[in-house]
């Protein structure tokens, strides 16, 4: 069995309160967070990170958002808004841009590697076109999955991973998000598709 550690856009623009665009009581997760992450590296579990790398000219930004498609300016590239917070950085991780790598040098580069960074400029991390490639390579039996927003980026990637037939567990106090509404929608559709619920505690009381 090998577990993938999914940690969606933990990022000081979204977490923290003085953030550009903050995910309402994200920081009450943040304990949940660092949990997750430290269980990571003491077991040698593959940490995947997901992260917003704005510029100002991409679709997804605007000065007058609908909060669906289109939100404020936030974690533009190079500012601190874009970093990952304390708590969830990586130490060393191979970053994978938009640019696509040949998939046969995919699993060179993810050999050994147990910090993956991937970047995005839209909500859903499969429009890199490296990470199907990378998540072919590392093959998990199952995906431990948390970060922000539920309503949103995580829902994404937990399509995106249900689609291409991969077991997901949510650790669900690990995660907020922007719409209670929605997230109650989104929890509700992953249930059908088989998404197993868990918390920090749980995850870090065993062995993966």
């Amino acid at each position: 069995m090998t577990t993938l550690l999914w940690d969606v856009d933990t990022q000081v623009d979204f977490v923290r309160a003085s953030g550009k665009l903050p995910v309402p009581d994200a920081e009450t997760a943040v304990a949940a967070m660092k949990r997750l992450v430290g269980w990571a590296q003491a077991y040698g579990v593959t940490h995947l990170a997901t992260a917003d790398d704005h510029e100002l000219t991409d679709p997804e930004l605007s000065d007058e958002p609908d909060f669906e498609s289109t939100f404020p300016p936030h974690c533009l590239r190079g500012t601190p808004g874009a970093a990952k917070i304390a708590e969830t950085a990586q130490e060393d991780p191979l970053p994978l841009s938009l640019t696509p790598y040949p998939p046969g040098l995919v699993g060179d580069l993810v050999a050994g590697r147990r910090e993956l960074l991937v970047l995005k400029k839209t909500y859903s991390a499969f429009s890199n076109p490296n990470l199907e490639p990378v998540l072919d390579v590392l093959d998990p039996s199952e995906v431990i999955l948390f970060g922000v927003a539920t309503d949103v980026c995580n829902h994404a990637a937990v399509m995106g991973l249900l689609a291409r037939g991969r077991p997901v567990t949510v650790a669900e106090d690990a995660c907020r998000g922007l719409s209670g509404e929605r997230v109650a929608a989104c929890l509700a559709e992953w249930r059908v598709g088989g998404v197993r619920f868990t918390t920090s505690d749980e995850v870090v009381a065993s062995a993966p």
